[in-house]
């Protein structure tokens, strides 16, 4: 079912314009609005591929990531992250993000292993449009291949970022009990809309709500932080705007919260 499989090398700059930082002595600047840059970790990539999957419910072929950190070969029985883009992100750019370094780096700084695993999906919010189901493929499709590869898919947790955050919530909501946990950066969310609606079926499942100050989403992502039915269970409001520079350094604090819930 695949095609074109890929070890691809991790680019440490994130985006145009973004410098290496080496971990140790590199030098962070300060922007102006008092936000720091967030380099990706100077760590080893493991068994990391970028393949091509016929989706059914989206009807197309879609490109489909699997990350596994550095020392656990293939990833055979070990839990699954499942990634959910923003609109302007596919799978694809998935390796160059950097996020394989970012789950050896969780390894190596004590956290329990788990796998990455995403897909390309649409621009609407992970939402449904005619034939085409991008959330329907994360919920049914993503499982199923990550079980081809040996993966451990009773134990599924969810990580979105802007699009992506509102995805992964709405799917916690409408699937109570498929994710052990969820993490979203920036959600892209408005007061009223589905998510807002629906946050009582959130209960239960660990939350972790990532945003930056001068994102200009952050009062609605307060908003729907106070709307949870019970306290979020990870995540911080810091300088930094809906930017990559801002997730990046989010992300370590993320990858330990979403360990702990896939180890429990």
């Amino acid at each position: 079912m695949s095609s074109g499989v890929s070890r691809r090398s991790l680019l440490v700059g994130i985006g145009a314009g973004a410098a290496a930082l080496a971990a140790g002595g590199a030098v962070l600047e300060r922007r102006g609005d008092g936000e720091l840059p967030g380099p990706v970790p100077e760590t080893p990539v493991g068994d990391e591929r970028v393949e091509r999957r016929k989706s059914e419910t989206r009807g197309k072929d879609v490109d489909f990531y699997t990350a596994v950190p550095a020392g656990h070969g293939d990833g055979k029985g070990l839990p699954v992250c499942l990634i959910l883009h923003g609109a302007s992100a596919t799978a694809a750019e998935y390796d160059d993000f950097g996020f394989g370094r970012f789950l050896t780096d969780a390894m190596q700084r004590g956290a329990e292993p788990f796998v990455l695993a995403g897909a390309t999906g649409g621009v609407l919010r992970w939402e449904p449009s005619g034939n085409d189901d991008p959330r329907a493929m994360v919920h049914e499709e993503l499982p199923a291949w990550c079980k081809e590869r040996g993966f451990d898919i009773s134990r599924v947790a969810l990580w979105g970022w802007s699009m992506g955050g509102y995805g992964a919530l709405r799917l916690a909501e409408i699937h109570s009990g498929f994710a052990r946990a969820v993490a979203a950066f920036s959600p892209a969310c408005s007061r009223g809309d589905a998510v807002f609606q629906h946050t009582a079926k959130l209960k239960g499942t660990p939350v972790g709500l990532w945003c930056g100050l001068q994102d200009n989403l952050v009062g609605t992502v307060k908003s729907l932080e106070s709307s949870l039915p019970e306290p979020k269970a990870a995540g911080s409001y810091a300088a930094g705007r809906h930017t990559r520079r801002y997730w990046n350094r989010c992300t370590p604090a993320a990858f330990d919260f979403l360990a702990a819930q896939l180890a429990r």
